[in-house]
């Protein structure tokens, strides 16, 4: 019997997609907001596409702020931009 995917919804399309293929943002019991490129960080995460479309529709219809519960300060919006950024550079495709 083959193994079952999960599947998630990205914030930003809004569509449904396997886990893996998303990125995690998580916010940590501590308040601290991150991306979670394993999925594995213990907190509340919400899921987007790995680019940077996704992520800018997601935070311009505050999706990702309903998501994770909190509001997320523009400093921590442009390091999490920062970061997919960087991601993307090392993935090599």
């Amino acid at each position: 019997m083959p193994k079952r995917i999960p599947m998630r919804q990205c914030l930003g399309c809004r569509e449904m997609k396997p886990k893996p293929e998303l990125l995690r943002v998580v916010r940590s019991p501590e308040g601290e907001i991150s991306l979670d490129p394993r999925g594995k960080k213990p907190g509340r995460g919400a899921y987007v596409c790995p680019n940077e479309d996704c992520l800018r529709r997601a935070v311009r219809s505050r999706a990702l702020s309903r998501a994770l519960e909190t509001q997320i300060p523009d400093e921590v919006m442009e390091s999490l931009a920062a970061a997919l950024e960087a991601d993307d550079d090392g993935q090599g495709t």
